[in-house]
């Protein structure tokens, strides 16, 4: 590949989702910056591979979506969305986390929040990740810590 293009460093984990696919957490280097990433990836016949459904960190907002998730109780305290955290990624676009309920399922919701001068609103950059295996996340977000430098 040529240099400084896009190539995944380091396998942290994977999560079951729906059948045929599955999230996985990996330390991602593009144009020479390390970053956690979190995508969903299908397995299917027609097509295995990443898809679009995914969310890039760097290693402080990355800290602060840990920080956040092990506030947390193992199980969802009350059924309704809630902020619980947001992370600027740079000028006009922020991380946010929030729990968030969809067809009577909690979930981690980790998606893009652009506010500039020519939109402001969600971004189609993010993913859902299922409350119920909230200990296993937390448990790759710390490797994702561990496993990317500090910001300089």
């Amino acid at each position: 590949m040529a240099a400084g293009g896009f190539r995944v460093l380091r396998e942290i984990g994977v999560l079951a989702s729906t059948e045929g696919s599955e999230i996985r957490f990996s330390i991602d280097e593009f144009r020479g910056h390390r970053y956690g990433s979190i995508r969903k990836y299908l397995k299917r016949d027609s097509y295995s591979g990443p898809t679009r459904s995914g969310i890039t960190m760097s290693p402080p907002i990355a800290a602060g979506v840990l920080d956040a998730l092990e506030k947390l109780p193992a199980e969802p305290a009350a059924l309704e969305d809630r902020e619980i955290g947001r992370y600027a990624k740079r000028a006009g676009l922020m991380v946010v986390a929030r729990i968030t309920i969809y067809r009577d399922s909690t979930g981690i919701d980790l998606r893009e929040w652009q506010d500039d001068v020519s939109y402001k609103g969600w971004t189609k950059r993010g993913i859902r990740l299922p409350y119920e295996k909230i200990r296993e996340i937390i448990s790759f977000l710390r490797q994702m810590r561990e496993a990317m430098p500090p910001a300089e």
